[in-house]
């Protein structure tokens, strides 16, 4: 390719994707949606977020973690029984890291 195809290239990428993450801002009233699909929009990020951690705390390299010694398992379970006595997002990840940090520098996990 040359240089001008690469620049026209990179421009018309940069072009399709602020069309496309500007498509909900342009419209000066709400869009029109049903009420159960406005519902479900509300849990799109914590499904977005939970697809994405999930897979890091049971895989490794690809598979399973086979083990009871994984720090990053007992991390997710002290962030998770935190969650409900302190209702705090930022102390849920301090108190989850905290746990897998200290398990995995502290005993060698």
């Amino acid at each position: 390719m040359s240089p001008l195809e690469i620049f026209l290239t990179a421009l018309g990428m940069a072009l399709i994707t602020l069309l496309s993450r500007a498509f909900f801002m342009l419209p000066e009233e709400d869009l029109p949606m049903p009420q159960w699909l406005r519902e479900g929009l509300r849990y799109a990020p914590i499904a977005a977020l939970a697809a994405v951690v999930a897979p890091e705390l049971v895989m490794t390299q690809g598979h399973l973690v086979d083990t009871w010694r994984d720090a990053r398992i007992f991390g997710a379970l002290a962030g998770l029984a935190f969650y409900p006595w302190q209702r705090s997002l930022f102390g849920t990840i301090v108190c989850g890291t905290g746990v897998m940090l200290a398990l995995r520098f502290g005993v060698g996990w």
